[in-house]
């Protein structure tokens, strides 16, 4: 006998959850410098306009797919495709990509643990820049550390994953994403009171046509379907457990902009130390595992700036991945009939022996010549594969199944259902059908050549 499917228990519980999956690391060590280094505040604006009419319409699709369906990808996609079974490939697909950034993101999460227990160790104590920016190129070459925060990170996930989505997931979003609302406020609050955050105002806030360029609108595109966590299936899987009361558009704009907000306050969180010491910007582990610290050090009171700033990475990690171990256990026990508890178990020793590889890639203990054959570490490979093509691909299948393979009157239905915002469905079916595959396909080319 079918088991009756879990809810949320409200709207709020929700958004706190696909606000917390959709604010990822790379809206604090990503957005600043992208933003700044191509246009500025004409960036920001691409960036919100691009959200707006891409990132939430295909949000929306996997919203409308998800509760229609009421499971997660690959049943979701046969359900809906009775005319052909070869659409259930994007669950498939969805599955394996979760599964695979999840090896990594959990590798780079685990990073963010032990800097959190080493700046409670004041580790930059008596150290200098230089000595200090090469601690993380020890940690990155420090194969059984990394293992063992990288267990530590995954035994989190899994306690509150196998606890289910009202005890488990959406009572830890519910703490998890206000209290990294809550330290990102208080760092931005400090940085408005350093001398640097004019200039850190200016460097992401002031249009710069003239750095306007075509490349860095698609910078501003990409940035947009990244930010809101679609192409992975985590917003369909999470829309499977929402009621028919709530409104589809009205979340999914709430979603995007609490992620937008988020990105602009990391922004001028970040930027207004790093300008005050005259350090120049940069993006990526560099920023937050290198300069950041540098800085700390130079900062009064450095143990608790230091400390909060990287249990908000922490926060911002973790509310990320338990939505992607979300798609990947409520897939098994769908697929397998598991209990909750064995689904999550198999989950993360999955997560656990596929992230070995990435763990040990600064080490070269594992696949020693895969740089010499590939161009790059194990760790950058699976990155680059998923950000290039697995996510973006996913993303534009979904739109051109909900678009073009699924019957209108249905998608409609389950549109309006629970919405007073009838009047924008034609608005967002042209953006699913035209706007969204046209935008992922330039994404990927973007991808490609840059």
């Amino acid at each position: 006998m079918k088991s009756k499917r879990e809810h949320w228990t409200s709207s709020f519980g929700f958004i706190m959850a696909a606000a917390g999956s959709a604010i990822g690391l790379g809206s604090l060590w990503r957005f600043p410098y992208i933003s700044g280094d191509n246009g500025g505040g004409a960036f920001v604006l691409l960036y919100i306009l691009f959200t707006l009419f891409i990132g939430v319409p295909l949000f929306i699709a996997e919203l409308v797919i998800g509760r229609k369906t009421q499971h997660t990808p690959i049943l979701a996609y046969s359900n809906l495709s009775k005319k052909s079974q070869n659409w259930k490939a994007i669950g498939w697909l969805n599955l394996l990509t979760c599964l695979i950034v999840l090896s990594f993101y959990c590798v780079v999460s685990g990073w963010c643990l032990n800097y959190t227990f080493m700046s409670l160790n004041q580790f930059t104590l008596g150290k200098t820049s230089t000595e200090i920016r090469s601690i993380f190129e020890t940690v990155y070459i420090s194969s059984d550390i990394n293992l063992l925060w990288l267990f530590i990170f995954i035994l989190l996930n899994l306690f509150i994953v196998q606890r289910g989505i009202r005890r488990g997931i959406e009572y830890w979003s519910r703490i998890l994403t206000p209290s990294l609302f809550f330290i990102l406020i208080g760092l931005f609050i400090y940085g408005f009171t350093l001398p640097g955050f004019a200039e850190a105002a200016q460097f992401i806030l002031t249009p710069n046509f003239s750095e306007l360029t075509p490349i860095a609108v698609l910078r501003a595109l990409g940035m947009s379907f990244f930010t809101l966590s679609v192409g992975l299936g985590i917003v369909l899987t999470y829309g499977s457990y929402l009621r028919p009361s709530a409104s589809l558009p009205k979340v999914g704009l709430i979603v995007a902009m609490l992620a937008a907000i988020v990105s602009l306050m990391a922004a001028l969180t970040i930027f207004p130390i790093v300008f005050t010491f005259n350090f120049p910007p940069e993006g990526g582990p560099g920023l937050v595992f290198q300069t950041m610290p540098i800085l700390f050090a130079k900062l009064p009171g450095n143990l608790v700036i230091s400390t909060a700033f990287f249990l908000l990475l922490v926060f911002t990690a973790l509310t990320s991945s338990i939505s992607l171990f979300e798609v990947v256990v409520s897939s098994i026990i769908e697929l397998f009939s598991f209990s909750r508890q064995k689904a999550m178990i198999i989950a993360a020793c999955c997560t656990f022996i596929l992230g070995i590889p990435s763990a040990l890639s600064g080490s070269k203990i594992l696949f020693p010549n895969w740089a010499t054959i590939y161009g790059k570490d194990f760790f950058s490979t699976l990155n680059d594969v998923t950000t290039t093509w697995m996510i973006p691909i996913g993303g534009l299948l979904t739109a051109l199944f909900v678009g073009y393979f699924t019957e209108k009157d249905a998608v409609f239905a389950e549109f309006e259902r629970g919405t007073k915002l009838r009047r924008i469905y034609s608005v967002w079916r042209f953006a699913v059908r035209y706007l969204c595959p046209i935008a992922v396909i330039l994404i990927i080319l973007d991808q490609v050549i840059s």
